[in-house]
């Protein structure tokens, strides 16, 4: 492996985190990790009930990504994401019941019914969307990095894309913008192995990471899968940022049980290869050994479990029982007058 110098243009992580993590910390990863898994499993079956419309993108398997980042940013940051977006929302700390709402069109979801699974919002939580354009979120992240600059606030713009929006050309833009006037922006690639039903082997030459090379951004691929590796690495990458460095890219190796959305068979794919890393790479299974190596009980995870079980629940049932926009409602919120 290469060198983690922070003078290399382009770097590669080792699979391992270094962290010794407390008891405590690593029962807060495991909530975080287990209710994004429950909460997604609930929204497909809602899907499949028909009570959500349009697309959803779940994000069963990547969870230990968005929750080893999100466990090393300040309260400062911001996060901007993609369409595959519940768990960011979830990992920010937005309600459960506000975020269920809005994927089953509710006015007491965050965006009052009328964004969906792709589109929802907090300004409270410093999370500024999920973004059905491919590679928007990169863009909009830039600008996340500039007002933090300009302001000074010390904040950081986490800006995630997938590994096809890794190849659109504005995002070749905003590296170079963030590059050229050392905006505090990570960009996190979470590479989940297929861009909608291709490859990545099919579709991108090179190393995503290394994208930035050109314009001088570091970048590290990532065991995705290992919540604490995550964790190392999202610290060390914005450590550097916040030291005045400019841009870093993270590409998180990771990978989605389900197809690319719920209309999506995923047929291009074995069920051998899907069984296999949830057997064997599963981020939820590997962070309970590592639980039990530490002395947490079965009885303790069970008490977690129960938790989140209500919490969810109570998420679907709050969304079936909520109203849905009035006709009236399509003239709203479509202007803001300065």
């Amino acid at each position: 492996m290469a060198s983690r110098s922070k003078s290399k243009a382009s770097q590669k992580t080792s699979s391992a985190g270094s962290s010794a993590p407390s008891v405590e910390e690593m029962k807060k990863l495991y909530y975080d990790m287990l209710l994004i898994r429950r909460f997604e499993e609930k929204a497909g079956q809602l899907y499949g009930m028909g009570l959500i419309g349009g697309f959803c993108h779940l994000y069963i398997g990547q969870e230990a990504v968005v929750t080893g980042i999100q466990s090393q940013q300040k309260p400062q940051d911001t996060v901007v994401t993609s369409y595959r977006d519940h768990a960011h929302m979830l990992a920010c700390g937005m309600d459960p019941n506000g975020i269920m709402a809005e994927l089953t069109g509710r006015v007491t979801g965050y965006s009052r019914g009328k964004g969906g699974s792709m589109h929802m919002f907090s300004i409270e939580r410093n999370f500024f969307g999920g973004h059905g354009i491919v590679g928007a979120s990169t863009s909009i992240g830039a600008g996340l990095g500039f007002a933090h600059k300009y302001k000074g606030d010390g904040g950081v713009a986490v800006a995630y894309m997938g590994d096809g929006a890794s190849n659109q050309g504005q995002t070749a833009e905003c590296y170079n913008m963030a590059a050229l006037w050392k905006l505090p922006i990570l960009f996190v690639i979470e590479n989940n192995q297929y861009g909608m039903g291709t490859s990545v082997s099919r579709s991108s030459a090179g190393q995503l990471y290394q994208r930035g090379a050109g314009y001088g951004i570091p970048g590290e691929q990532v065991d995705g899968m290992d919540v604490f590796t995550v964790q190392t690495a999202a610290k060390q990458a914005l450590d550097y940022i916040r030291s005045g460095n400019g841009p870093y890219i993270l590409e998180m190796m990771t990978y989605r049980y389900r197809g690319h959305s719920m209309s999506d068979p995923a047929k291009y794919r074995t069920k051998e290869e899907v069984e296999n890393m949830k057997e064997n790479r599963d981020p939820i299974v590997s962070l309970k050994g590592r639980m039990f190596e530490a002395g947490i009980t079965e009885d303790d995870l069970k008490s977690i479990e129960k938790k989140i079980k209500d919490i969810v629940n109570e998420s679907a049932s709050f969304a079936q029982s909520s109203p849905e926009p009035e006709p009236i409602d399509l003239w709203t919120d479509v202007l803001v007058e300065a």
